[in-house]
């Protein structure tokens, strides 16, 4: 998704805290803070850093009027916050700091559903439900048919590869044309062909004709399509909410797609077990005529249209070294290339599960699915109810998720195994999200569809290498080290880039309480009894 035109003159955030683009008051801290002596507040003058002469100097730092420009930004404001460079003296006293911290809060809890307020967004939310709905249902009769046809998770692997394997080889291009191309009459036509595709594999399977290789076929058109369709569609988002939207757009777009999932598995299930497989790929092909209602209902006048990029030479290059020197963006985008490779491979995992482990049959799978996506929606809600995108965050969440795969690879019982995909599904949903939001607000406008596309290509085409391979190892060794493995392989990505975004940051984690709660943060490498100090200092450093 690309921000609107006034994000670009936003401060870089740093690698650990990487604040919206919309909030350019908040990483302003970044710059402002440091400046600041040893528990000084930043507003303090010299003479109020002097043995104190009178009460005079007390009345300067009011707190009042750092609170006013908050009031712009919490109304969807893009304009920068002067006050919160300089004279916001509560960010560094502590007694100051409570207030807006209830403030923030009050501020995520009351906005969790504020971008559907725009009417383009709504229109474009609704017709995604329904998209999304179809889409896990063709996903989950997909995977059974091939498992129905060959009898092997391997298969199953390869179908999953076929279908990301055009964002592995074509990705970045695709980012290209999308920075090239109007957005809404791009999806038209991407949103059309992925359609068509759904109608076709339902033909050929509710007439019996059906192979093997039409699936293949059908996986890697609808590949085909996503490498424009997947950064468009991302890009779109800003066009339709804005930069003040943006951060809760990305969450609630999240949101919409595990919504989805609870209903697809659960209806192709009964599909697939009821009236067979076809009926449910029929059902996804229909399904795009929502999504494609709802960008013809849209208003133009109403869109946040960002300035497209002329037809020029180089423009693949200059995207991948635009990413090669910001480590707030390279980082993320390999770790999630990591965990996307290796660990995301559920169509082979829990269909191997529900046959050859549980025994259970395609109901099994498609609960599975359903638990998984319960899960998944609880973190997206939580993300939307967040306020920021940190790294420590991602990091944390990339941890949980490998451990819990472990975990769940060993689990001895269906319903332990069952009820443990809720916790890997929030966990899996917040690196997503996370990771999506840490780029997308960290890119310049410009930029952004060819580094969403890299971030797709990376998370999404990394498939085509993992899902074979796992599903060799699962064909192999069994369906436990299988998922095992991908848990392991996860969960060693996440803490050998968090150790690495620690040196590279100079920077190190601190334990401390806050109130009755502990609290990690991540401070500079200097003495320990500076700690307090330097979290005050530098906030974007200290995760809140």
């Amino acid at each position: 998704m690309s921000t609107g035109p006034g994000a670009a003159s936003a401060p870089a955030p740093t690698p650990y805290d990487t604040q919206p683009a919309p909030d350019p008051g908040t990483l302003a801290d970044t710059g402002a803070a440091p400046a600041t002596a040893l528990g000084t507040a930043p507003g303090a003058t010299t003479a109020e850093a002097a043995p104190r002469p009178a009460p005079e100097p007390r009345p300067a730092p009011e707190p009042r009027p750092a609170a006013a420009p908050r009031t712009a930004r919490e109304s969807g404001g893009t304009a920068p916050e002067p006050g919160r460079t300089t004279p916001e003296p509560q960010s560094a006293a502590e007694p100051g700091r409570a207030a807006p911290r209830k403030a923030a809060s009050a501020r995520r809890g009351s906005s969790m559903f504020s971008s559907l307020k725009v009417r383009n967004y709504r229109l474009f939310f609704m017709g995604q439900v329904v998209s999304n709905t179809g889409t896990w249902m063709q996903r989950i009769a997909q995977d059974w048919l091939v498992l129905s046809l060959t009898g092997s998770s391997a298969a199953v692997g390869i179908t999953t590869a076929l279908q990301f394997l055009p964002m592995l080889l074509f990705g970045l291009y695709g980012g290209v044309l999308v920075d090239r191309l109007p957005k809404r009459p791009t999806l038209l036509v991407t949103q059309s062909a992925m359609a068509l595709t759904g109608l076709a594999l339902a033909a050929l399977t509710l007439t019996g004709h059906v192979e093997v290789w039409h699936v293949y076929v059908a996986a890697f058109a609808v590949g085909l399509a996503t490498v424009v369709d997947n950064p468009a569609r991302q890009s779109f988002v800003s066009e339709m909410v804005g930069p003040g939207q943006l951060q809760n757009a990305v969450s609630l777009n999240s949101a919409n797609f595990q919504s989805a999932r609870l209903i697809g598995p659960a209806v192709a299930g009964l599909m697939i077990t009821g009236v067979g497989t076809g009926w449910a790929f029929l059902a996804n092909g229909l399904s795009f005529v929502a999504p494609l209602t709802s960008l013809l209902l849209m208003r133009a006048r109403e869109l946040h249209v960002v300035e497209r990029t002329p037809r020029g030479k180089g423009q693949l290059r200059e995207g991948l070294r635009y990413v090669a020197g910001r480590p707030d963006l390279i980082w993320p985008i390999v770790l999630v290339g990591f965990i996307g490779t290796f660990g995301f491979n559920f169509p082979v995992w829990l269909s191997a599960y529900a046959d050859d482990v549980f025994h259970a049959g395609a109901g099994a799978y498609s609960l599975f699915n359903t638990v998984m996506a319960v899960g998944s929606l609880v973190g997206a809600l939580l993300a939307a109810r967040r306020g920021t995108a940190r790294l420590r965050v991602l990091i944390a969440a990339a941890a949980a998720f490998g451990a819990l795969e472990i975990v769940a690879a060993l689990a001895p019982s269906y319903w332990l195994f069952a009820l443990l995909m809720a916790p890997i599904g929030v966990f899996g949903l917040t690196v997503n999200v996370t990771a999506n939001t840490t780029v997308q607000m960290a890119t310049d406008p410009a930029m952004r569809g060819r580094v969403m596309a890299l971030f797709m290509m990376v998370f999404m085409g990394g498939t085509p290498l993992g899902a074979p391979l796992v599903g060799w190892v699962t064909d192999a060794y069994g369906p436990r080290t299988g998922f095992a493995l991908g848990g392991v392989i996860s969960l060693a990505a996440a803490t050998a880039i968090g150790l690495a975004l620690t040196r590279a940051g100079n920077v190190r984690p601190a334990l401390s309480w806050h109130g009755r709660h502990p609290r990690l943060t991540f401070v500079p490498r200097e003495n320990a009894h500076e700690e307090n100090n330097e979290e005050n200092r530098e906030p974007a450093r200290a995760a809140a």
